[in-house]
Protein backbone atom coordinates (compact mmCIF):
# COMPACT_ATOMS: atom_id res chain seq x y z
CA UNK A 1 0.00 0.00 0.00
CA UNK A 2 1.50 3.44 -0.92
CA UNK A 3 1.32 6.03 1.85
CA UNK A 4 -0.36 9.40 1.00
CA UNK A 5 1.17 12.75 0.56
CA UNK A 6 0.80 12.97 4.45
CA UNK A 7 2.64 9.95 5.06
CA UNK A 8 -0.38 7.32 6.36
CA UNK A 9 -1.25 4.23 5.49
CA UNK A 10 -4.50 3.79 3.35
CA UNK A 11 -6.93 2.28 5.55
CA UNK A 12 -7.79 -1.39 4.31
CA UNK A 13 -10.54 -2.64 2.40
CA UNK A 14 -13.61 -3.59 3.89
CA UNK A 15 -14.42 -6.61 3.61
CA UNK A 16 -16.80 -7.76 1.15
CA UNK A 17 -19.68 -10.33 1.81
CA UNK A 18 -22.66 -11.68 -0.22
CA UNK A 19 -25.82 -9.86 1.22
CA UNK A 20 -27.63 -12.29 2.85
CA UNK A 21 -31.37 -13.49 0.55
CA UNK A 22 -34.54 -12.88 2.35
CA UNK A 23 -35.65 -15.99 3.89
CA UNK A 24 -38.38 -15.84 1.26
CA UNK A 25 -35.93 -16.75 -1.42
CA UNK A 26 -33.86 -18.93 0.72
CA UNK A 27 -36.95 -21.43 1.01
CA UNK A 28 -38.21 -20.87 -2.37
CA UNK A 29 -38.64 -24.57 -3.07
CA UNK A 30 -36.36 -26.27 -5.66
CA UNK A 31 -38.35 -29.53 -6.25
CA UNK A 32 -42.26 -30.19 -6.46
CA UNK A 33 -41.91 -32.33 -3.38
CA UNK A 34 -40.64 -29.20 -1.14
CA UNK A 35 -43.88 -27.13 -2.08
CA UNK A 36 -46.01 -26.78 0.97
CA UNK A 37 -49.60 -26.87 0.19
CA UNK A 38 -51.68 -26.56 -3.08
CA UNK A 39 -52.67 -30.43 -2.48
CA UNK A 40 -55.44 -30.31 -4.08
CA UNK A 41 -53.23 -29.81 -7.52
CA UNK A 42 -50.26 -31.08 -6.78
CA UNK A 43 -51.49 -34.28 -4.82
CA UNK A 44 -50.51 -37.33 -6.33
CA UNK A 45 -53.30 -37.66 -9.83
CA UNK A 46 -54.32 -34.13 -9.55
CA UNK A 47 -54.31 -31.23 -12.27
CA UNK A 48 -50.95 -29.58 -11.70
CA UNK A 49 -49.34 -33.04 -10.89
CA UNK A 50 -50.13 -34.83 -14.03
CA UNK A 51 -49.34 -31.45 -15.87
CA UNK A 52 -45.57 -31.50 -14.79
CA UNK A 53 -45.32 -35.07 -15.09
CA UNK A 54 -46.78 -34.90 -18.74
CA UNK A 55 -43.62 -33.02 -19.52
CA UNK A 56 -46.35 -31.04 -21.76
CA UNK A 57 -46.58 -27.48 -21.05
CA UNK A 58 -49.83 -25.60 -21.77
CA UNK A 59 -50.98 -22.06 -21.06
CA UNK A 60 -52.58 -21.50 -17.45
CA UNK A 61 -53.70 -19.00 -15.10
CA UNK A 62 -53.03 -19.37 -11.43
CA UNK A 63 -55.18 -17.57 -9.52
CA UNK A 64 -55.18 -17.08 -5.50
CA UNK A 65 -54.37 -14.70 -2.68
CA UNK A 66 -50.68 -13.57 -2.46
CA UNK A 67 -48.06 -15.83 -0.88
CA UNK A 68 -49.48 -19.27 -1.93
CA UNK A 69 -46.84 -20.17 -4.58
CA UNK A 70 -48.17 -18.93 -7.79
CA UNK A 71 -44.42 -17.57 -9.01
CA UNK A 72 -42.51 -20.63 -7.34
CA UNK A 73 -45.06 -22.85 -9.55
CA UNK A 74 -44.17 -20.98 -12.70
CA UNK A 75 -40.35 -21.37 -12.23
CA UNK A 76 -40.83 -25.24 -11.15
CA UNK A 77 -42.83 -25.15 -14.42
CA UNK A 78 -40.15 -23.91 -16.51
CA UNK A 79 -37.43 -26.20 -14.84
CA UNK A 80 -39.81 -28.66 -15.49
CA UNK A 81 -40.03 -28.27 -19.38
CA UNK A 82 -36.93 -27.13 -20.11
CA UNK A 83 -37.64 -23.78 -21.18
CA UNK A 84 -36.64 -20.60 -20.83
CA UNK A 85 -38.13 -18.67 -18.31
CA UNK A 86 -38.97 -14.66 -18.99
CA UNK A 87 -40.69 -12.96 -16.29
CA UNK A 88 -42.84 -10.17 -16.87
CA UNK A 89 -45.15 -7.59 -14.06
CA UNK A 90 -47.96 -6.50 -15.51
CA UNK A 91 -47.87 -3.98 -13.29
CA UNK A 92 -44.52 -2.33 -14.77
CA UNK A 93 -45.01 -3.61 -18.09
CA UNK A 94 -46.44 -3.02 -21.46
CA UNK A 95 -47.09 -3.63 -25.12
CA UNK A 96 -43.35 -2.64 -25.84
CA UNK A 97 -42.25 -5.54 -22.93
CA UNK A 98 -44.41 -7.50 -24.39
CA UNK A 99 -43.01 -7.52 -28.26
CA UNK A 100 -39.24 -7.85 -26.62
CA UNK A 101 -40.08 -10.74 -24.85
CA UNK A 102 -41.48 -12.65 -27.99
CA UNK A 103 -38.21 -11.49 -29.25
CA UNK A 104 -36.41 -13.18 -26.91
CA UNK A 105 -38.89 -15.88 -27.16
CA UNK A 106 -37.75 -16.50 -31.18
CA UNK A 107 -34.23 -16.44 -31.09
CA UNK A 108 -34.65 -19.05 -27.56
CA UNK A 109 -36.78 -21.01 -30.24
CA UNK A 110 -33.67 -20.83 -32.86
CA UNK A 111 -31.34 -22.28 -30.43
CA UNK A 112 -33.94 -25.38 -30.07
CA UNK A 113 -35.32 -23.89 -26.76
CA UNK A 114 -38.95 -23.13 -25.76
CA UNK A 115 -40.23 -20.39 -23.60
CA UNK A 116 -42.26 -19.43 -21.16
CA UNK A 117 -43.56 -16.72 -20.42
CA UNK A 118 -45.00 -15.77 -16.60
CA UNK A 119 -47.11 -12.67 -16.36
CA UNK A 120 -47.53 -11.51 -12.95
CA UNK A 121 -50.55 -9.91 -11.68
CA UNK A 122 -52.14 -10.34 -15.69
CA UNK A 123 -54.86 -8.57 -14.59
CA UNK A 124 -53.20 -5.28 -14.52
CA UNK A 125 -52.97 -5.16 -18.11
CA UNK A 126 -55.64 -3.94 -20.37
CA UNK A 127 -57.55 -5.12 -22.83
CA UNK A 128 -55.28 -3.91 -25.77
CA UNK A 129 -52.30 -5.67 -23.69
CA UNK A 130 -54.43 -8.79 -22.90
CA UNK A 131 -55.01 -8.74 -26.71
CA UNK A 132 -51.36 -8.80 -27.77
CA UNK A 133 -50.69 -12.02 -26.02
CA UNK A 134 -53.13 -13.83 -28.04
CA UNK A 135 -51.12 -14.75 -31.17
CA UNK A 136 -48.39 -15.63 -29.89
CA UNK A 137 -49.77 -18.02 -27.06
CA UNK A 138 -52.22 -19.13 -30.16
CA UNK A 139 -49.02 -20.48 -32.25
CA UNK A 140 -47.26 -21.71 -29.56
CA UNK A 141 -43.77 -19.22 -29.68
CA UNK A 142 -44.56 -19.69 -26.16
CA UNK A 143 -46.14 -20.91 -22.97
CA UNK A 144 -47.80 -18.38 -21.00
CA UNK A 145 -48.64 -18.67 -17.82
CA UNK A 146 -50.76 -15.32 -15.57
CA UNK A 147 -50.73 -15.12 -11.64
CA UNK A 148 -53.56 -13.48 -10.20
CA UNK A 149 -55.31 -12.65 -7.23
CA UNK A 150 -58.36 -10.78 -8.86
CA UNK A 151 -61.15 -13.55 -10.76
CA UNK A 152 -60.04 -14.14 -13.80
CA UNK A 153 -64.06 -14.55 -15.06
CA UNK A 154 -64.31 -10.57 -13.94
CA UNK A 155 -60.86 -9.15 -15.24
CA UNK A 156 -59.59 -11.40 -18.24
CA UNK A 157 -60.97 -11.02 -21.93
CA UNK A 158 -62.73 -13.85 -22.80
CA UNK A 159 -60.65 -14.49 -25.85
CA UNK A 160 -57.79 -14.75 -23.41
CA UNK A 161 -59.25 -17.04 -20.82
CA UNK A 162 -60.92 -19.68 -23.56
CA UNK A 163 -56.99 -20.49 -24.57
CA UNK A 164 -55.52 -20.94 -20.73
CA UNK A 165 -56.40 -23.31 -18.23
CA UNK A 166 -57.32 -22.21 -14.91
CA UNK A 167 -56.20 -23.29 -11.54
CA UNK A 168 -57.27 -22.12 -8.36
CA UNK A 169 -55.01 -22.02 -5.81
CA UNK A 170 -55.63 -21.63 -1.44
CA UNK A 171 -54.44 -19.86 1.40
CA UNK A 172 -51.63 -22.02 3.53
CA UNK A 173 -53.96 -24.12 6.42
CA UNK A 174 -52.90 -23.54 9.86
CA UNK A 175 -50.88 -27.06 9.95
CA UNK A 176 -49.30 -26.14 6.83
CA UNK A 177 -47.89 -22.56 8.16
CA UNK A 178 -46.53 -24.71 11.01
CA UNK A 179 -44.68 -26.83 8.21
CA UNK A 180 -43.30 -23.66 7.22
CA UNK A 181 -42.06 -22.19 10.57
CA UNK A 182 -40.33 -25.62 11.34
CA UNK A 183 -38.89 -25.48 8.04
CA UNK A 184 -37.56 -21.80 8.27
CA UNK A 185 -35.80 -22.96 11.77
CA UNK A 186 -34.04 -25.63 10.51
CA UNK A 187 -32.42 -24.64 7.07
CA UNK A 188 -32.18 -20.99 7.04
CA UNK A 189 -29.35 -18.97 6.86
CA UNK A 190 -30.40 -16.86 9.89
CA UNK A 191 -28.32 -15.77 13.28
CA UNK A 192 -30.86 -16.49 15.37
CA UNK A 193 -34.25 -17.90 14.32
CA UNK A 194 -32.61 -21.41 14.27
CA UNK A 195 -31.88 -21.44 17.87
CA UNK A 196 -35.14 -19.92 19.23
CA UNK A 197 -37.99 -21.75 20.88
CA UNK A 198 -41.32 -20.51 20.05
CA UNK A 199 -44.24 -20.89 22.78
CA UNK A 200 -47.74 -22.86 21.53
CA UNK A 201 -49.50 -19.02 21.92
CA UNK A 202 -46.91 -17.49 20.07
CA UNK A 203 -46.95 -20.26 17.39
CA UNK A 204 -50.93 -19.44 17.39
CA UNK A 205 -50.33 -15.70 16.98
CA UNK A 206 -47.70 -16.24 14.36
CA UNK A 207 -50.02 -18.15 12.07
CA UNK A 208 -53.43 -15.92 13.26
CA UNK A 209 -51.07 -12.88 11.67
CA UNK A 210 -49.69 -14.79 8.60
CA UNK A 211 -53.17 -15.26 7.36
CA UNK A 212 -52.29 -18.35 4.94
CA UNK A 213 -50.12 -16.19 3.03
CA UNK A 214 -46.71 -18.13 3.12
CA UNK A 215 -44.52 -15.06 2.04
CA UNK A 216 -45.83 -12.79 5.05
CA UNK A 217 -45.31 -15.51 7.20
CA UNK A 218 -41.74 -15.35 6.12
CA UNK A 219 -41.05 -11.94 6.26
CA UNK A 220 -42.49 -11.86 9.83
CA UNK A 221 -40.03 -14.71 10.63
CA UNK A 222 -37.38 -12.41 9.61
CA UNK A 223 -38.48 -9.64 11.75
CA UNK A 224 -38.24 -11.75 14.61
CA UNK A 225 -34.89 -12.96 13.85
CA UNK A 226 -33.76 -9.90 14.00
CA UNK A 227 -34.99 -8.48 17.07
CA UNK A 228 -34.13 -11.40 18.98
CA UNK A 229 -31.01 -10.74 17.92
CA UNK A 230 -30.91 -7.32 19.13
CA UNK A 231 -32.39 -8.64 22.61
CA UNK A 232 -30.48 -11.58 22.76
CA UNK A 233 -33.82 -13.70 23.42
CA UNK A 234 -33.44 -17.03 23.02
CA UNK A 235 -37.44 -17.85 23.71
CA UNK A 236 -40.51 -15.99 21.87
CA UNK A 237 -43.76 -15.21 24.06
CA UNK A 238 -47.23 -14.58 22.22
CA UNK A 239 -46.85 -11.32 24.37
CA UNK A 240 -43.14 -10.53 23.25
CA UNK A 241 -43.92 -11.52 19.24
CA UNK A 242 -46.84 -9.05 19.70
CA UNK A 243 -44.48 -6.50 20.99
CA UNK A 244 -42.17 -7.00 18.47
CA UNK A 245 -43.68 -7.08 15.51
CA UNK A 246 -46.37 -4.08 14.04
CA UNK A 247 -49.85 -5.55 13.64
CA UNK A 248 -49.92 -4.91 9.97
CA UNK A 249 -53.77 -5.49 8.42
CA UNK A 250 -55.33 -8.82 7.30
CA UNK A 251 -54.86 -9.73 3.91
CA UNK A 252 -57.51 -7.50 2.47
CA UNK A 253 -57.51 -6.10 -0.83
CA UNK A 254 -59.97 -3.24 -1.01
CA UNK A 255 -60.96 -3.36 -4.72
CA UNK A 256 -61.06 -6.96 -5.07
CA UNK A 257 -61.86 -10.77 -4.72
CA UNK A 258 -62.00 -10.73 -1.10
CA UNK A 259 -63.39 -7.31 -0.66
CA UNK A 260 -66.63 -8.34 -2.42
CA UNK A 261 -66.84 -11.58 -0.66
CA UNK A 262 -66.92 -10.11 2.60
CA UNK A 263 -69.43 -7.97 1.47
CA UNK A 264 -71.69 -10.28 0.19
CA UNK A 265 -71.39 -12.52 3.86
CA UNK A 266 -72.61 -9.31 5.40
CA UNK A 267 -75.45 -8.84 3.83
CA UNK A 268 -76.17 -12.42 3.24
CA UNK A 269 -75.57 -12.42 7.96
CA UNK A 270 -77.46 -9.93 7.82
CA UNK A 271 -80.55 -11.32 5.29
CA UNK A 272 -80.20 -14.37 7.13
CA UNK A 273 -80.91 -12.90 10.47
CA UNK A 274 -77.37 -13.94 12.17
CA UNK A 275 -76.58 -10.91 14.34
CA UNK A 276 -73.11 -12.64 15.40
CA UNK A 277 -71.84 -13.53 11.53
CA UNK A 278 -73.13 -9.99 10.45
CA UNK A 279 -71.02 -8.35 13.12
CA UNK A 280 -68.28 -10.59 12.54
CA UNK A 281 -68.00 -10.27 8.59
CA UNK A 282 -68.79 -5.83 9.62
CA UNK A 283 -65.34 -6.17 12.08
CA UNK A 284 -63.48 -8.30 9.92
CA UNK A 285 -63.95 -5.33 7.03
CA UNK A 286 -62.82 -2.65 9.54
CA UNK A 287 -60.11 -4.24 10.71
CA UNK A 288 -58.85 -5.01 7.29
CA UNK A 289 -58.72 -1.43 6.24
CA UNK A 290 -62.65 -1.30 4.56
CA UNK A 291 -63.73 2.35 4.62
CA UNK A 292 -66.15 2.70 6.77
CA UNK A 293 -68.53 5.38 4.67
CA UNK A 294 -68.84 2.94 1.76
CA UNK A 295 -70.08 0.13 4.86
CA UNK A 296 -72.52 3.10 5.89
CA UNK A 297 -74.11 2.98 2.28
CA UNK A 298 -74.22 -0.90 2.53
CA UNK A 299 -76.21 -0.54 5.40
CA UNK A 300 -78.58 1.42 4.20
CA UNK A 301 -78.96 -0.13 1.07
CA UNK A 302 -79.69 -3.16 3.10
CA UNK A 303 -82.23 -1.79 5.21
CA UNK A 304 -84.20 -0.61 2.25
CA UNK A 305 -83.81 -4.07 0.12
CA UNK A 306 -84.17 -6.90 2.79
CA UNK A 307 -86.19 -5.22 5.58
CA UNK A 308 -88.10 -2.73 3.91
CA UNK A 309 -91.70 -1.96 5.08
CA UNK A 310 -92.03 -4.51 7.60
CA UNK A 311 -89.88 -2.65 10.32
CA UNK A 312 -89.31 1.16 8.61
CA UNK A 313 -87.10 1.35 11.98
CA UNK A 314 -84.66 -0.10 10.71
CA UNK A 315 -84.53 2.50 7.69
CA UNK A 316 -84.18 5.46 10.03
CA UNK A 317 -81.35 3.04 12.43
CA UNK A 318 -79.20 2.86 9.24
CA UNK A 319 -80.22 6.54 8.39
CA UNK A 320 -79.01 7.64 11.86
CA UNK A 321 -76.02 5.26 12.11
CA UNK A 322 -74.12 6.54 8.72
CA UNK A 323 -74.85 10.34 10.15
CA UNK A 324 -73.13 9.28 13.35
CA UNK A 325 -70.14 8.49 11.61
CA UNK A 326 -70.22 10.95 9.76
CA UNK A 327 -69.98 13.55 12.48
CA UNK A 328 -67.98 11.63 14.77
CA UNK A 329 -65.45 9.79 12.66
CA UNK A 330 -63.57 6.89 13.29
CA UNK A 331 -63.81 4.77 15.64
CA UNK A 332 -66.35 6.16 17.76
CA UNK A 333 -68.92 6.29 14.58
CA UNK A 334 -68.10 2.30 14.15
CA UNK A 335 -70.26 1.70 16.62
CA UNK A 336 -73.23 2.93 15.28
CA UNK A 337 -72.69 1.36 12.49
CA UNK A 338 -72.13 -1.93 14.31
CA UNK A 339 -75.46 -1.82 16.31
CA UNK A 340 -77.29 -0.92 13.26
CA UNK A 341 -75.94 -3.94 11.40
CA UNK A 342 -76.87 -6.02 14.29
CA UNK A 343 -80.35 -4.42 14.28
CA UNK A 344 -81.02 -5.08 11.09
CA UNK A 345 -79.89 -8.88 11.45
CA UNK A 346 -82.55 -8.77 14.19
CA UNK A 347 -85.54 -6.61 12.00
CA UNK A 348 -88.60 -8.80 10.54
CA UNK A 349 -87.32 -8.74 6.80
CA UNK A 350 -89.44 -8.22 3.64
CA UNK A 351 -88.29 -7.86 -0.30
CA UNK A 352 -91.30 -7.31 -1.35
CA UNK A 353 -90.73 -3.66 -2.05
CA UNK A 354 -87.73 -4.11 -3.04
CA UNK A 355 -89.06 -6.71 -5.46
CA UNK A 356 -92.43 -4.34 -6.62
CA UNK A 357 -89.92 -1.39 -7.51
CA UNK A 358 -88.04 -3.91 -9.79
CA UNK A 359 -90.71 -5.37 -11.56
CA UNK A 360 -92.50 -1.87 -12.09
CA UNK A 361 -88.83 -0.32 -13.68
CA UNK A 362 -88.70 -3.37 -15.54
CA UNK A 363 -92.47 -3.11 -16.77
CA UNK A 364 -92.16 0.66 -17.83
CA UNK A 365 -88.47 -0.31 -19.72
CA UNK A 366 -90.26 -2.43 -22.29
CA UNK A 367 -93.68 -0.85 -21.97
CA UNK A 368 -96.00 1.61 -24.34
CA UNK A 369 -96.10 5.37 -23.34
CA UNK A 370 -99.77 4.97 -21.80
CA UNK A 371 -101.77 8.12 -21.87
CA UNK A 372 -102.56 9.91 -18.08
CA UNK A 373 -106.27 9.06 -17.86
CA UNK A 374 -108.46 12.60 -18.22
CA UNK A 375 -109.99 12.19 -14.75
CA UNK A 376 -106.61 12.25 -12.95
CA UNK A 377 -104.50 14.63 -15.36
CA UNK A 378 -104.23 18.55 -13.88
CA UNK A 379 -106.42 21.14 -15.03
CA UNK A 380 -104.97 24.61 -13.80
CA UNK A 381 -106.08 26.28 -16.78
CA UNK A 382 -110.22 26.74 -17.63
CA UNK A 383 -109.40 25.11 -21.12
CA UNK A 384 -107.80 21.88 -19.66
CA UNK A 385 -111.31 21.88 -17.42
CA UNK A 386 -113.40 22.46 -20.81
CA UNK A 387 -111.43 19.71 -22.39
CA UNK A 388 -112.55 16.75 -20.04
CA UNK A 389 -109.03 17.49 -17.35
CA UNK A 390 -109.97 15.77 -13.63
CA UNK A 391 -113.37 15.60 -15.02
CA UNK A 392 -115.24 13.01 -12.33
CA UNK A 393 -111.80 12.78 -10.22
CA UNK A 394 -113.08 12.11 -6.82
CA UNK A 395 -111.37 13.32 -3.69
CA UNK A 396 -110.47 10.53 -1.56
CA UNK A 397 -110.73 12.35 1.62
CA UNK A 398 -113.97 13.30 0.60
CA UNK A 399 -114.75 9.63 0.54
CA UNK A 400 -115.85 7.06 3.38
CA UNK A 401 -112.35 5.61 4.87
CA UNK A 402 -110.74 8.53 3.14
CA UNK A 403 -110.70 5.62 -0.29
CA UNK A 404 -112.63 6.06 -3.50
CA UNK A 405 -113.57 2.77 -3.33
CA UNK A 406 -113.35 1.50 -7.37
CA UNK A 407 -111.74 4.71 -8.57
CA UNK A 408 -108.67 3.86 -11.58
CA UNK A 409 -105.43 4.79 -10.70
CA UNK A 410 -103.58 3.06 -13.83
CA UNK A 411 -103.63 4.30 -17.62
CA UNK A 412 -106.56 2.69 -19.35
CA UNK A 413 -106.29 -0.60 -20.59
CA UNK A 414 -103.81 -1.47 -18.04
CA UNK A 415 -104.66 -4.55 -15.87
CA UNK A 416 -103.97 -4.55 -12.20
CA UNK A 417 -100.20 -5.59 -11.94
CA UNK A 418 -100.33 -6.10 -8.27
CA UNK A 419 -96.49 -5.72 -8.12
CA UNK A 420 -96.64 -5.29 -4.47
CA UNK A 421 -97.40 -8.12 -2.59
CA UNK A 422 -96.96 -7.34 1.84
CA UNK A 423 -95.11 -10.49 3.36
CA UNK A 424 -97.36 -11.42 6.75
CA UNK A 425 -94.13 -10.18 8.87
CA UNK A 426 -93.76 -7.38 10.79
CA UNK A 427 -95.69 -3.82 10.03
CA UNK A 428 -96.15 -5.61 6.64
CA UNK A 429 -98.76 -7.84 7.97
CA UNK A 430 -100.45 -5.15 9.03
CA UNK A 431 -100.26 -2.97 5.53
CA UNK A 432 -101.62 -6.62 4.13
CA UNK A 433 -104.77 -6.39 6.05
CA UNK A 434 -105.21 -2.76 5.46
CA UNK A 435 -104.91 -3.56 1.92
CA UNK A 436 -107.07 -6.52 1.86
CA UNK A 437 -110.07 -4.18 3.21
CA UNK A 438 -109.46 -1.56 0.49
CA UNK A 439 -109.79 -4.37 -1.87
CA UNK A 440 -113.00 -5.36 -0.43
CA UNK A 441 -114.15 -2.13 -0.46
CA UNK A 442 -113.85 -1.92 -4.73
CA UNK A 443 -115.64 -5.43 -4.37
CA UNK A 444 -118.44 -3.88 -2.94
CA UNK A 445 -118.60 -0.97 -5.04
CA UNK A 446 -118.30 -2.94 -8.33
CA UNK A 447 -121.48 -5.12 -6.93
CA UNK A 448 -123.41 -2.04 -6.61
Amino acid sequence: MVPDLFGNEPPAPLHKTQPRPPLAEQLRPTTLNEVIGQTHLLGPGKPLRLAFESHKPHSMILWGPPGVGKTTLARLMASAFDSAFIALSAVFSGVKDIRAAMEQAERNLESGQPTLLFIDEIHRFNKGQQDALLPFAESGLVTLLGATTENPSFELNSALLSRAQVYVLKSLSPEELRQLITRAQTQAQTQALGSLVFSPDAIERLIELADGDARRLLNLLEQLDTAALALGRTEMSAELLTETLSAGARRFDKGGEHFYDQISALHKSVRGSHPDAALYWFCRMLDGGADAKYLARRIVRMAWEDIGLADPRALQIANDAATTYERLGSPEGELALGQAVIYLAIAPKSNAGYTAFNQAMAFVKVDQSREVPMHLRNAPTRLMQELGYGHAYRYAHDEPHAYAAGEKYLPDGMAEPQWYQPTPRGLEGKIAEKMAFLRSLDDKQCSD
